[in-house]
């Protein structure tokens, strides 16, 4: 079993920075890819980047692309999303989620990731 805590969130004007951690106990998430999803009332939980067990490969959604950075802290079992240059539209509730089945591959949807976080909102005001 993995358990994921988020932390992080907030509320920020458009153009601010926030960083979510992601503290994973358990198991090591080591060999597990690793990925940040995100819900805004209405919409489907999208991925909005990840990043492979191996850390060889990072995936990044078009609309985050420049402005998000995924990365990972071994010795601290944790997974951070740094967001800078936040629009209205970054506003959700951001997930942590791990794949067992990730370490070369990232998948895109919600159900082959098999831990979740609790989430943690995320609100940019313009």
């Amino acid at each position: 079993q993995v358990q994921l805590v988020e932390s992080g969130g907030g509320l920020v004007q458009a153009g601010g920075s926030l960083r979510l951690s992601c503290a994973a106990s358990g198991r090591t998430f080591r060999r597990y890819a690793m990925g940040w999803f995100r819900q805004a009332p209405g919409k489907e939980r999208e991925l909005v980047a990840a990043i492979s067990g191996s850390g060889v490969t990072t995936y990044y959604a078009d609309s985050v692309k420049g402005r998000f950075t995924i990365s990972t802290d071994s010795a601290k079992n944790t997974v951070y999303l740094q967001m800078n240059s936040l629009k209205p539209e970054d506003t959700a509730v951001y997930f942590c989620a791990a794949d067992t089945y990730g370490y070369t591959y990232i998948h895109h949807s919600p159900n082959e990731y098999d831990y979740w976080g609790q989430g943690t909102q995320v609100t940019v005001s313009s």
